[in-house]
């Protein structure tokens, strides 16, 4: 792929070759945020351009703030695999990927810079105007692919953002003692927290038991939402966060 002009004014362009065209003539209607897991920056540059590589995202911010744009928004960078969001599975032909640089989990996990946080913020905002994404349309890698993905991790800071105008946010719920649901309950109150997190966008059935599944995909809403605890049991902090984002969105959540 030769180069090409930026969608975003001031960022830097080193084309991937590792893209091709949205499909089903999808637009992008959400944006998914990354961490490169890698121990530098310059690899994960590196890794994203090499076409051994096979994966791919339209931008990658570095901690000092260097913005570089690898695919052009009106591609499809590769970048969430196997994922889903309100049932829809080519997660790439309907989204932006922002890779952020961070060593991750594997790596020595950290708090992320504010300059490069002004960075994120800067280009998502650029990214809503240009393509009208809904607040609660800007997802962490986790949220699409729970269990699978951890990023961008329970350090990522949602609520600046959100302060900034980018993604949904809602204060958590203030964590109490109490039991809330775990692997081995089942009943109404374990199918209608899964239809709650189902109409939220997750990936989950409302089987009524509390199961694996259940447990990763509580683990991936409190990573965003509610990361002071994450423990994958619907406590009633987890369950009132849910609640409260939901009626944000104006759903019925009953």
């Amino acid at each position: 792929m030769s180069g090409f002009r930026p969608d975003q004014p001031g960022v830097e362009v080193r084309a991937s070759p590792n893209c091709g065209a949205r499909r089903d003539c999808a637009v992008p209607d959400m944006i998914v945020l990354h961490y490169t897991g890698m121990e530098s920056g310059e690899a994960a540059e590196a890794w994203l351009c090499d076409p051994a590589s096979e994966v791919s995202s339209h931008y990658l911010v570095h901690e000092n703030g260097r913005i570089v744009q690898m695919v052009r928004e009106a591609d499809r960078a590769w970048h969430a695999g196997k994922s889903s969001w309100h049932g829809v599975t080519d997660i790439n032909s309907r989204s932006v990927g922002i890779e952020i640089v961070n060593p991750g989990h594997a790596f020595g996990y950290r708090n992320f810079p504010k300059r490069q946080i002004g960075a994120v913020i800067a280009l998502c905002r650029g990214i809503v105007g240009r393509h009208d994404i809904r607040p609660e349309c800007v997802l962490g890698h986790s949220d699409v692919a729970p269990g699978r993905k951890v990023d961008p991790g329970e350090k990522f800071p949602w609520k600046a953002l959100a302060e900034a105008g980018v993604g949904l946010y809602v204060r958590p719920a203030r964590i109490s003692a109490g039991q809330g649901l775990g692997i081995g309950n089942s009943g109404e109150d374990v199918a209608r927290f899964q239809a709650r997190l189902s109409r939220f966008g997750y990936g989950i059935e409302t089987s009524g038991v509390f199961d694996e599944r259940t447990q990763t995909v509580t683990a991936a809403f409190q990573r965003h939402f509610r990361p002071r605890r994450v423990d994958g049991i619907a406590d009633r902090s987890t369950v009132k966060t849910l609640d409260s984002l939901l009626g944000a969105l104006g759903s019925d959540a009953g």
